[in-house]
């Protein structure tokens, strides 16, 4: 892309990063692995979205070559306690809630393998565009394991809790085209190759919104929906509050009256 410049700092070879203006467009790096998801892979992935750059105002993420993410790395699982088992559990969990709760918009663009532990790392996403060559598949119940970096929380709010039990139960794989129609699990589903192209389309009317605006959304939704109503409504007016008081906000509001009163005044 013309308007790419490399990443300011060096990253481990297990992802790339270049910069589009203020987009940052992240790659999982391990095509031949089809992207599964090491220890060290994780824990890059940890690092970079906790360090984002300040003038950085949404993340573009996608995969090498011809997947997304295949899950867990199964090369690197071995036999371990119920410590060790947790502490692998909460570093997945910490990465995924990290991207959850980024302090900026986060994109993901799907294709190919987007299993286990990959579609848990999308469902994080706040937008996911899916190119038809993708697929998705929950097979921890054939491989007497169970989801572990957020999946049980995050996905059957996506796609409900039936759906989710019977992909793990059964080894079932949806196809895009399925996925986005039936489950919703995808915004927008492009053309195989369009996915990034889409993604910065999508950006470019992300980073238009106030930035105040943009984090309100990411941070306040995810939570109003675990509250009671009423807390929830008394989230919701808190946010209205902050949101409306930012000078950004009120500058937006002051010119889109300036323009309906124009228009109203025009013989």
């Amino acid at each position: 892309m013309s308007n790419s410049t490399p990443w300011p700092v060096p990253l481990p070879d297990c992802i790339t990063a270049e910069r589009n203006g203020n987009l940052a467009i992240l790659t999982l790096n391990r095509a031949p692995k089809r992207n599964a998801l090491s220890d060290a892979l994780v824990l890059a992935l940890q690092g970079f979205f906790s360090s984002l750059p300040a003038d950085v105002k949404a993340v573009i993420m996608q995969g090498a070559g011809d997947n997304f993410c295949a899950g867990l790395d199964l090369n690197e699982l071995q036999e371990t306690d119920i410590t060790q088992s947790f502490e692998t559990s909460q570093i997945g969990q910490r990465l995924n809630d990290t991207i959850q709760f980024c302090k900026v918009p986060v994109i993901a663009v799907l294709k190919g393998a987007v299993i286990g532990g990959g579609l848990e790392l999308a469902s994080a996403a706040h937008i996911r565009i899916a190119e038809k060559s993708a697929y998705y598949a929950l097979p921890e119940g054939t491989r007497g394991i169970f989801l572990g970096s957020g999946g049980s929380v995050r996905l059957p709010r996506l796609i409900g809790a039936s759906t989710v039990m019977e992909m793990m139960l059964s080894g079932r794989v949806f196809d895009a085209q399925e996925a986005h129609d039936r489950l919703r699990l995808s915004h927008y589903l492009v053309e195989d190759g369009d996915g990034l192209a889409k993604a910065l389309q999508i950006a470019a009317k992300v980073t238009a919104n106030a930035p105040l605006a943009n984090f309100a959304i990411i941070q306040a939704l995810p939570r109003i929906v675990e509250q009671d109503p009423q807390a929830g409504l008394f989230t919701e007016m808190l946010m209205v509050g902050i949101a409306q008081d930012d000078e950004e906000a009120k500058s937006r509001l002051r010119d889109f009256l300036a323009r309906k009163m124009n228009k109203v005044s025009r013989p």
